[in-house]
C-alpha cells in the first residue's frame, strides 16, 4: 500500500485518509520499519476509509448548469417528501431551504425551519429519506439523545442502514 510520510515534532503516529491518499504523520527520527508496521496493523481500517471515500459522489466535477439543475430537483423533491413524512409523523414545520452545505446534509432550527443540501440529490433516495426523517425528528427532540433516535426508528426502522449510505 502506498502512503506518504510527514515527519514533525509530534510524539505519536497518526494516519489520515483523504482524497484517496494515505498520510502517516510520524515523530522525527522514527524508522521506516516502525512506520510500515503501523500501516500494516491498521490496513483494515485504511481499506475501509478508502472504500468509504470511493462511494462519495464527486461534486467537484459539476458545472454551474448541473448545480442549478440539482438545486431545482432538490427543491421539488424535498418539498414533496418532507410534506409526506411530516404528515405521516403528525408534525408541522416552517420553511424549507436548499443550501450548498458541504459538510452538513440538513439542519432544523428551533422554529422548525429545515435546510437540506442540494448535494443530497447525489445520494440514494433511501439516504435522502433518512435525512428528512432525521430533521423532522428534531422538531420533537432538538438533540441526538436515545429518545431522538427512538423517534426516527418509529417511522424508519431501517434508519441505521440508510444512515450508512451517507458515509
Amino acid at each position: 500500500m502506498e502512503y506518504n510520510v510527514v515527519y514533525s515534532s509530534r510524539k505519536t503516529l497518526g494516519i489520515t485518509v483523504k482524497d484517496g491518499k494515505v498520510t502517516v504523520r510520524a515523530p522525527r527520527g522514527l524508522s521506516e520499519t516502525d512506520i510500515d508496521a503501523l500501516v500494516k496493523r491498521h490496513y483494515g481500517w485504511i481499506e475501509k476509509k478508502l472504500k468509504e471515500e470511493s462511494r462519495r459522489p464527486d461534486i467537484s466535477s459539476l458545472d454551474a448548469d448541473s448545480v442549478k439543475k440539482l438545486r431545482a430537483a432538490a427543491n421539488d423533491y424535498f418539498l414533496e417528501k418532507t410534506r409526506e413524512y411530516a404528515a405521516m409523523m403528525g408534525l408541522k414545520y416552517g420553511r424549507i431551504t436548499i443550501t450548498s452545505a458541504k459538510k452538513r446534509f440538513g439542519s432544523c432550527s428551533s422554529s422548525g425551519n429545515i435546510c437540506f443540501s442540494y448535494r443530497l440529490m447525489l445520494y440514494p433516495e433511501a439516504a435522502r429519506e433518512y435525512v428528512i426523517v432525521h430533521e423532522l425528528a428534531h422538531i420533537l427532540e432538538m438533540n441526538h439523545s436515545p429518545r431522538f433516535y427512538r423517534i426516527i426508528e418509529k417511522y424508519m426502522p431501517d434508519y441505521k442502514q440508510r444512515k450508512k449510505l451517507l458515509r
